[in-house]
């Protein structure tokens, strides 16, 4: 499954750096999610922020689920 999406064409190296790469590598893609998230919400505006939050919600749901759970 990991070497399947490492072959997507523009996404696929970035994401095999990001996991295998040096420190550096991981802060400059967190930091290009951002970047990308601060553009979506420049370029669409409150629904870019509002749908990320909603998204959130089962997977903190999930998370409180699996903690609660041991």
């Amino acid at each position: 499954m990991g070497v399947l999406i490492y072959r997507v064409p523009l996404f696929g190296w970035m994401l095999k750096e990001a996991v295998q790469g040096p420190t550096t590598a991981k802060v400059l893609f967190v930091a290009n999610l951002l970047m990308v998230w601060l553009l979506a919400i420049l370029a669409f505006g409150y629904p870019a922020i509002i749908i990320p939050a909603l998204a959130a919600v089962p997977a903190m749901f999930v998370v409180l689920l699996l903690i609660t759970k041991g």
